[in-house]
């Protein structure tokens, strides 16, 4: 009972430092993946290169996230822990992928700058075609992404880990997010930016119940444990 409080404390304070890591890097690397990324990425490249880190060590912290949960979750379903740990092996993949393209993008960027313009249409097609490219890239990263906090509440509604409401709210905004941001977007779409919102608030709860209480019991198998005590 005590590890499992302490494994979901534990969980829960990785889970806002993995808020931190998803959130603060798509603020530091505008510069290097808005429209005009020819023009503004190689005045970013410091801030463009720490976000990158930040992404990268932010997939393996999910890893860490992932393997630390994993004996609880084995207790109630060792199919389910392991793709829960598989998604973040996915999940460091697509962001590996995700980050060569956003450095490809800052060194075209810099190689631009110091051409002083010249070639202008010649690095605009190239541009044109690399930020296409890494779009498609990072939204089947966010794919991955809600599949990974799909499960995760999944696990904690099924299993009673966390009061189910809050597991629930956790479920419906992996949903709106998924329906509002990277699905849109494989249908021909424009995405709604602000659903992504929901995400972070539910994050947000969980992190900070687990942080405070932990992993709790199935409530079945509390009220069981006296009789076989």
């Amino acid at each position: 009972m005590r590890s499992e409080i302490n494994t979901g404390r534990a969980v829960g304070v990785l889970l806002f430092i993995q808020l931190v890591g998803l959130s603060l890097p798509f603020i530091l690397l505008y510069p290097t993946t808005s429209t005009t990324f020819l023009e503004s990425a190689s005045g970013a490249s410091f801030q463009s290169r720490a976000a990158v880190l930040i992404l990268f060590v932010n997939a393996i912290l999910t890893t860490g996230i992932s393997i630390w949960a994993f004996p609880v979750f084995r207790e109630h379903s060792i199919r389910l822990a392991i793709l829960f740990v598989v998604l973040s092996g996915v999940w460091i993949a697509v962001q590996s992928v995700d980050n060569a393209y956003i450095l490809s993008m800052l060194s075209l960027s810099q190689q631009y700058t110091e051409s002083g313009s010249a070639h202008r249409d010649l690095y605009e097609i190239t541009a044109s075609s690399v930020r296409s490219t890494r779009r498609f890239v990072h939204f089947t990263e966010l794919l991955v992404i809600d599949a990974w906090f799909f499960v995760f509440y999944a696990a904690l509604f099924r299993f009673s880990l966390v009061p189910r409401v809050l597991a629930c709210f956790g479920l419906l905004a992996v949903i709106l997010h998924l329906a509002g941001i990277p699905l849109p977007v494989f249908m021909g779409y424009a995405s709604f930016m602000p659903l992504g919102w929901t995400l972070a608030i539910s994050h947000v709860l969980i992190g900070a119940w687990l942080a405070a209480r932990g992993f709790a019991r199935n409530a079945f198998e509390t009220a069981i444990e006296p009789v076989f005590a």
